[in-house]
């Protein structure tokens, strides 16, 4: 019997890249969705630590989709075990063959949509990376849950459920990657974990959410527009180039900096206090690390806000990019597929920090 959301039922944890398709009773006209699974919450089992302790991935992703009821009526699903972590082991291994599977899914017309399931910790970064390395219209939509399995009030199931009818959605084409948690459709660039354990934990800050979305209707605000920014590649091998984040706080040095640039980093992400500035020792080591060739993009540790550049730091004379609307943990990404890309003059990299988002659309 499969296993259902909400139960303590004992499951085995599958093999890496274990695969087989949810059986079904629809017909093959179907939207045909990869389900690509790497474990998280919402593969989670309960442990005996506390009364909501659990350990991420202990169900499968084929467990995970018979589990929820009216799944195989939405689409033909196929389901694969991409990793059964949590997302906190999030790596650049698995993020390049999640981008390898299914830009190999769309080129070979295997698939009309893919769904990712994922831990929340890392979500928004995986697919901060994948929508700057997946090339296609086609929709790929991550969700995941802030409660195990085997919890009695589980999430993971209306959030599958949904990100699966995201998937299948013609109006989802051309809205790049998307994620899908609590009834709520948001896009890469914008989406951040902002709480511990709500349910409602990922708000696209600095935006609005691109959709809604519940098992009868799907919302997209506008119109779907199209997709700008640098043309990257994911590489061909892990990992990508080291670009660390330096956290900024009161009485700084530049110690940390100099660490940095000592263990061979290729760039550094200041987050900044404010405006993403920062105190005149660590200005002074983040001039030496530009002296010595790494990169440096500003960004801020307050949540929100954009940084701007030559306002409170004079970037021009410095030498350092801004990055904008984007989190240090995505300027890091976005760094980092930039010095891959062999697209490190500063002129381009801070024009890479400037596109926005446009991965938005009409109600369905």
């Amino acid at each position: 019997m499969a296993a259902t959301f909400g139960l303590a039922t004992a499951l085995p944890v599958p093999c890496v890249h274990a695969e087989s398709p949810l059986q079904h009773n629809a017909t093959q006209t179907l939207p045909r969705v990869l389900v690509l699974a790497t474990g998280g919450t919402i593969s989670g089992k309960k442990d005996t630590r506390s009364a909501i302790g659990y350990d991420a991935g202990g169900v499968s992703g084929q467990e995970l989709a018979e589990g929820v009821p009216g799944l195989d009526k939405l689409a033909n699903l196929k389901v694969e075990q991409i990793a059964n972590i949590g997302s906190q082991d999030m790596n650049d291994d698995v993020w390049l063959r999640l981008a390898n599977r299914i830009q190999k899914a769309f080129d070979q017309h295997e698939a009309d949509g893919v769904v990712i399931t994922h831990g929340t910790d890392t979500m928004e970064e995986t697919a901060f990376f994948l929508s700057n390395v997946i090339h296609t219209a086609n929709p790929v939509v991550l969700t995941g849950s802030m409660r195990p399995s085997t919890a009695i009030s589980a999430d993971g199931p209306a959030n599958l459920y949904e990100a699966v009818e995201v998937a299948t959605s013609p109006k989802a084409k051309g809205r790049g990657v998307m994620m899908v948690m609590n009834d709520t459709i948001h896009g890469a660039r914008w989406a951040s974990k902002t709480n511990t354990t709500e349910v409602q934990t990922f708000r696209s800050v600095n935006a609005a959410p691109i959709g809604y979305v519940d098992p009868a209707s799907i919302r997209f605000i506008e119109a779907a527009l199209p997709q700008h920014g640098p043309t990257l590649r994911a590489p061909e091998h892990a990992p990508l180039p080291r670009v660390e984040i330096i956290y900024a706080h009161s009485n700084m040095d530049a110690q940390q900096i100099d660490n940095a640039i000592r263990d061979g980093a290729k760039g550094i992400v200041l987050a900044g206090v404010g405006d993403g500035n920062t105190s005149r020792l660590a200005i002074e080591g983040l001039d030496r690390a530009v002296t010595q060739g790494l990169l440096v993009v500003r960004s801020t540790r307050t949540g929100s806000g954009f940084v701007n550049r030559n306002v409170e730091v004079s970037d021009d004379q410095h030498g350092f990019a801004v990055s904008y609307d984007l989190n240090p943990q995505k300027a890091r990404i976005l760094l980092q597929l930039l010095i891959a890309n062999q697209q490190t003059s500063p002129a381009e990299v801070q024009q890479a920090f400037a596109y926005a988002d446009s991965a938005t659309g009409s109600p369905e």
